[in-house]
């Protein structure tokens, strides 16, 4: 048990953060049915959708059909659909997809435009071709025989006071994906049996599936905004940290790092993350191990890492574990304001890892300086993930680490805790930063300076 401000500990959970639930959120029904060969999906969907403003149809992102995952031949594709039991054809638009590719955004038409408060029943069939050996967030793999998808269903791209996130696709990689949480009222997956099946939310048993020689494995979450889910011949250890039950699936034929160590290291990060960022939001934890990745993705209570080293396990895991409270309990749209998330998460793995003096801002080159705030479309247009990296992670970093220095660690810790509570299971913006940080005017001075807020 360990301190996380306030009084708080690790064990309060997501107890912490559920006063902010929407009442009105969306509600999901997922199944899956994996191939014999892991190398597709098929995908069925119900939403049962309020929206807080009027709407004349509904839009689902396809994020299968970026170009980055594109070209590792991962496809996505809505075979039916039906609105209020209706069947509708889906309107495809590009929104970024390459030319070969199926779109990345859906759009159900409804018969009128429906008032805010009404309630709308949403029905998908899909089919999900995974790329072989995909470095990225979905894919599958021969040897070690895996399947693992995320974002991999079509999601629905409402935020609340807003309307719909429409943003394009870019063409590197990075986080464009935006949506509320939604209570995940079942998540199916069927599987070949004897393959291990790690998914998102709290384990709700296991039974055989409708084909011989198939086991669907049943999940449920209270408030998630995304799912992932991996499937394979995997060796799963799990330990209970905090109040979080982690489970870790790593495959049979071994890991670089032993799997007790992976675990050691989650133990680690997630209570230093907690003494500065209030409790872990989920009360399960499901993490993936795939040698076909390189790096590490985050999605609500769940990761996916390449098979690292031990010299890249401290910053990957820290970081990968704030994504948690940043872009899982406090989410934003990732394709207009990428550095809400990915500055603050590598503020924070910085501070876990005592790793501050590897991002001072005196060392970010001039040419990039005051630009933290651009939007996915910028990098994706003009310079590419390089300059991304540098400048929304490094830049963005190093001046959350310093504003922590000039308005002192406990101001600065008692504000980011304010504003983790305040803007949980929402989408923030800009204005909800600034408004946390009213008080501390070294923060917004640094980050207007940086490029990240607007002059006041």
């Amino acid at each position: 048990m360990v301190s996380a401000g306030c009084g708080r500990t690790v064990e309060d959970g997501a107890a912490e953060y559920a006063d902010s639930l929407w009442d009105d959120r969306p509600v999901v029904d997922l199944a899956f049915d994996v191939a014999p060969g892991l190398d597709r999906v098929t995908g069925r969907e119900r939403v049962v959708f309020t929206p807080d403003l009027p709407v004349c149809e509904l839009v689902f992102r396809a994020w299968p059909n970026k170009p980055v995952m594109a070209r590792d031949g991962t496809a996505m594709r809505v075979t039916a659909a039906a609105v209020d039991g209706r069947a509708v054809a889906p309107r495809v638009l590009p929104a970024g997809a390459p030319e070969n590719a199926p779109g990345t955004l859906i759009e159900l038409p409804l018969t009128g435009c429906a008032p805010a408060g009404r309630t709308i029943t949403a029905e998908l069939d899909f089919t999900l071709v995974l790329g072989e050996d995909a470095n990225d967030r979905i894919g599958f793999s021969r040897a070690p025989l895996m399947a693992w998808w995320a974002t991999g269903f079509p999601l629905l791209a409402w935020v609340r006071g807003e309307g719909w996130a429409r943003e394009d696709a870019v063409s590197i990689a990075g986080e464009t994906a935006t949506s509320e949480d939604f209570r995940l009222r079942d998540l199916a997956v069927t599987a070949p049996e004897g393959l291990a099946v790690l998914g998102t939310g709290t384990p709700a048993g296991a039974s055989p599936g409708a084909a011989p020689g198939t086991t669907t494995h049943r999940f449920a979450a209270d408030a998630v905004r995304n799912v992932a889910v991996t499937v394979g011949r995997l060796d799963v250890v799990e330990r209970d940290v905090g109040g979080t039950r982690v489970h870790l699936g790593t495959p049979v034929a071994g890991t670089a790092v032993p799997p007790q160590e992976w675990l050691d290291r989650v133990e680690r990060y997630v209570d230093r993350l907690g003494e500065q960022l209030g409790p872990f939001p989920y009360p399960e934890l499901w993490i993936s191990v795939i040698p076909a990745q390189s790096s590490g993705i985050e999605f609500p209570s769940a990761l996916q890492f390449g098979d690292l080293g031990r010299g890249q396990l401290d910053s990957l895991v820290a970081h990968e574990l704030a994504h948690q409270w940043f872009y899982g309990l406090v989410g934003n749209n990732q394709a207009r304001d990428p550095w809400i998330d990915e500055s603050f998460t590598t503020m924070a793995q910085a501070v876990a890892t005592d790793q501050e003096g590897g991002y001072v801002l005196a060392d970010i080159p001039d040419d990039s300086l005051g630009e933290v705030g651009r939007p996915m479309s910028y990098w994706g247009y003009y310079f590419g993930f390089d300059r991304y990296v540098q400048v929304v992670y490094n830049q963005g970093g190093a001046a959350l680490v310093e504003a922590r220095q000039r308005a002192g660690e406990e101001r600065f810790d008692r504000a980011l805790r304010a504003y983790l509570r305040g803007n949980a299971h929402r989408v923030a913006a800009p204005a909800d930063v600034a408004a946390a940080f009213g008080d501390l005017p070294e923060v917004r001075d640094l980050l207007v300076e940086n490029g990240a807020l607007a002059a006041s």
